[in-house]
């Protein structure tokens, strides 16, 4: 089945046609069409071709209204003001494109692919080995998963990329401390203290933090141990076997850790996505090599380094980027630049999308330059950061604790648990969940309520962390969209016989058109949400569609006696579209929405 065309589709091919009738040289230019509270669309494009042809608008306007074809899909349309123009769609077509939307059979709701797929790396969630993840993770990890979600859904074919932090000069004082107390990593069961291979995320932070005070310990006050731990950063780097395989210990133990966060997120991380600074360290002396010889960089007091006219300092001096540091040591631009290469050359991706913190703007804007002018982006392969704001505090400063330590993740998503849980407890006996359903839609309204409280607003922009509001029934919130989406299952399943069936011969109320209109422009809204990165219009389009629905159930009731049968089937028709709609717009922001709340 071919996606469905939009109404608002339908209805700009029909004004084209009718303002190239009335104006031949005016082919193919936009009428400029939205949707309207004065009636289902407005036209304002009239105006300025009128005023590029040096014609009267409101004279042109007229004649467009004369040659568009009305009856079908347009019932209605009139010149308001100087030459805008007020279109109404009649009820037949808004049902007919729902019914059909409803019917597809690969459950897209006819939702069109992009018109030109490509291979985008999305690189996003990046932890640091044998480091606690904290609140600075989360915006990174969410919004990359919702982005990569949407593109997906689109036809992009996307490539996950966790860049994690797994390369350094503090594993030297790590991995000699744990040559030196080899057990320090070892699981122990609960029970008797024996050794074990079974161990939580949990308890493998533990046994790293610990490990992590306790070399820092060793390493501050005895000058032989610290070495002994310099001497093991050379060996790392050069790749010595023992030293590798110590290091593995902690990349291994760090990502039972990082699955553990990600499986209580409620997001899939597959471990060929993994691959971290380290992936690339085979690569970094020839990207040093390239950028020398191409001049993209230069030696300057013995460092590599690439300059740039408009990155100056406070002294009005040059910055640079460092490519590889005076005593021999890269960069993070040399690890970001091989990067590059790799999922340019490699993955043959024509689109790099880097879902960063804002505070690392300048490095990447840096990066990407100076691989333009290695000619390994260029107008068919781009680069771009999705920088991403700040999580704040209900006091509008950056989220701390009380006593002012940085916010462990797992214990903000364990508390937004707590709190959904409490809230979900409350309605349970009216609904009869079962305690097992009470604790699971409690962590799947947790969840959703701190990955919608992100994804609603704006990436670029900082936001409040305020629990209180985010588990609220009320507002803009995913409560509110996931309770919408159960309250729609409940009717469906009272229905008995009743099936969702479409009656285009119906005539509609204000609030079943309204609600219909809202729901043919899903399609629409995705392809513009991918084209630009910004979840948060997916997420406006969806709380407008779910305050959409309660108006509907203000004013149109769906099972009552008092309604012909072909009403209720037509009004089960748009509340099932609306669910299914909602479960996948929901599913697309990684957000579950249970059937019963």
């Amino acid at each position: 089945m071919p996606p469905v065309t939009s109404l608002t589709a339908h209805v700009h091919q029909r004004l084209s046609a009718a303002l190239t009738a009335a104006l031949p040289e005016t082919a193919d230019a936009d009428p400029l069409l939205r949707r309207s509270d004065r009636a289902d669309f407005q036209a304002n494009g009239i105006l300025a071709l009128a005023k590029k042809a040096k014609a009267n608008p409101r004279e042109l306007a007229t004649q467009v209204v004369d040659r568009v074809v009305k009856g079908d899909l347009i019932e209605d349309i009139e010149v308001s003001g100087p030459g805008f123009l007020n279109i109404t769609i009649t009820d037949r077509a808004i049902v007919e494109t729902l019914a059909a939307r409803a019917t597809d059979p690969a459950d897209r709701l006819g939702v069109p692919f992009t018109d030109h797929p490509g291979t985008t790396v999305v690189d996003y969630a990046q932890p640091n080995v044998a480091k606690e993840m904290h609140v600075g993770h989360l915006r990174s990890a969410v919004i990359g998963d919702a982005v990569t979600k949407i593109l997906r859904f689109v036809g992009e074919t996307v490539v996950a990329r966790h860049h994690i932090g797994d390369w350094g000069t503090q594993f030297g004082m790590l991995i000699q401390y744990l040559d030196e107390h080899p057990h320090e990593l070892d699981h122990r069961s609960a029970d008797d203290g024996t050794a074990t291979d079974e161990v939580t995320g949990e308890e493998a932070m533990s046994n790293l933090d610990r490990l992590y005070k306790a070399a820092r310990a060793h390493f501050d006050s005895d000058e032989e141990f610290k070495t002994r731990a310099r001497r093991r950063v050379v060996d790392l780097q050069a790749g010595e076997p023992g030293t590798l395989a110590t290091w593995q210990k902690f990349v291994d133990e760090s990502k039972i850790y990082f699955f553990s966060v990600f499986e209580k997120l409620d997001m899939e991380i597959q471990d060929a996505d993994i691959v971290g600074e380290s992936g690339y360290n085979d690569m970094l002396d020839e990207t040093c090599r390239l950028l020398e010889e191409k001049g993209v960089a230069v030696r300057s007091e013995g460092a590599l380094c690439v300059f740039f006219d408009d990155v100056l300092g406070p002294d009005g001096k040059q910055v640079p980027l460092i490519v590889k540091k005076s005593d021999g040591g890269y960069g993070y631009a040399a690890t970001d630049l091989s990067a590059i290469r790799n999922r340019v050359f490699d993955l043959k991706a024509d689109t790099l999308l880097y879902v960063v913190d804002a505070r690392q703007s300048l490095h990447f804007k840096m990066v990407f330059e100076a691989a333009r002018r290695a000619g390994w982006l260029n107008e068919d392969t781009k680069a771009q950061q999705l920088a991403f704001g700040t999580v704040l505090g209900k006091d509008g400063k950056p989220f701390k604790t009380r006593e002012g330590a940085t916010v462990r993740l797992v214990d903000l998503l364990d508390e937004a648990v707590d709190r959904a849980t409490a809230v979900v407890r409350e309605k349970a006996e009216k609904v009869g969940l079962t305690e097992e359903e009470i604790v699971e839609n409690g962590r799947f309204v947790g969840i959703g309520a701190v990955k919608y409280a992100d994804l609603s607003t704006s990436a670029v922009r900082d936001y409040k962390f305020d629990l209180d509001q985010m588990v609220s029934l009320h507002g803009d919130t995913s409560v509110y969209l996931q309770y919408a989406y159960a309250r729609i299952q409940s009717i469906l399943r009272k229905a008995g016989d009743a099936r969702p069936l479409a009656h285009p011969e119906l005539a509609l109320a204000p609030a079943e058109r309204a609600l219909g209109l809202h729901l043919d422009q899903f399609g629409e809204l995705l392809l513009d949400v991918a084209a630009g990165y910004e979840p948060h219009k997916l997420a406006s389009y969806l709380y407008q569609l779910a305050s959409h629905l309660t108006t509907f159930y203000d004013q149109c009731q769906v099972l009552s006696d008092a309604n012909p049968k072909e009403v209720v089937e037509n009004r089960l028709l748009l509340v099932d579209l609306t669910a299914r709609t909602l479960h996948q717009g929901m599913a697309l922001l990684g957000i579950r929405t249970p059937d019963r709340l």
